[in-house]
């Protein structure tokens, strides 16, 4: 039991990745702090822990306002006294051509996907240093592999593998450790959350589902990262053969890749 005593915070953990990482690290040992902005699907995921004998507290908050985040952490140590991994998940994907996407959707997409993330580890990071804990950044594949449609998220998570990079050396000397965890294709509700951020139940999830990663079996390996303190992690098979061949072999990929939508 790795984490036997410790307190996990995840955003992002109403569905997903997020949901399957916090019953992950319950069953390692963990009590878990929930926040996403569904509280209805948070309070499901919840109750789920509670079953496997752990605590898990309900924070409901958008990323989005600086203010939820700091009073998230605040209420997270009110409620557990202290607090040892925190895992920036909340995200979201905007689809469209760089000529199609307005500046409010770029905005929209950054301030989810980049912002909300700095800002969970922001004010995440004192309270780690109390405990020698861990401040993990869910970045993408997409990182790496950019496709047709796919540029504003794809910028999105090649911010987040810089500020990993960035946040890596600025805790070097610390007693925090980042991790960075890029994720190929992994079942998530991603695919049906629209431009706007908001979840369509019914929206068709255009992935290649013969490569889809089961969300348990991703958060599995998701999790062996984090209790190694990787600095970073890719995953999965197709995942790393891609962003290796998207880093060193660039001018070979990008006809492959420019003709992926046809």
């Amino acid at each position: 039991m790795p984490f036997n005593g410790h307190v996990v915070w995840i955003t992002g953990a109403s569905s997903g990745i997020g949901r399957a990482l916090a019953l992950e690290f319950a069953r390692r040992g963990a009590d878990l702090a929930l926040s996403a902005r569904r509280e209805e699907k948070l309070r499901d995921v919840a109750g789920e822990i509670e079953a496997l004998g752990h605590d898990a507290l309900v924070v409901p908050c958008d990323v989005t306002e600086e203010a939820q985040v700091e009073a998230a952490v605040q209420q997270i140590v009110d409620h557990f006294g202290h607090l040892d991994v925190a895992v920036a998940n909340a995200g979201f994907g905007v689809m469209g051509t760089i000529e199609d996407v307005d500046a409010e959707t770029w905005r929209r997409q950054l301030d989810v996907n980049v912002v909300g993330l700095t800002q969970t580890a922001r004010y995440a990071i004192p309270e780690l240093r109390k405990t020698s804990g861990r401040v993990v950044l869910i970045g993408s594949v997409a990182s790496m592999v950019t496709l047709p449609n796919t540029g504003a998220y794809s910028a999105s998570k090649a911010a987040v593998r810089s500020i990993g990079q960035a946040l890596s050396m600025e805790l070097k000397d610390d007693s925090v450790t980042c991790t960075t965890i890029h994720p190929g294709l992994v079942e998530s509700d991603i695919a049906r959350v629209d431009n706007t951020n908001v979840h369509d139940p019914d929206r068709k999830d255009p992935r290649n589902q013969e490569l889809m990663w089961p969300t348990d079996k991703a958060a599995r390996v998701m999790a062996d990262a984090i209790e190694k303190r990787k600095r970073e992690y890719v995953f999965t098979g197709h995942g790393k053969i891609m962003g290796f061949l998207c880093r060193h072999f660039p001018g070979v990929m990008f006809p492959i890749l420019a003709n992926f939508s046809r």
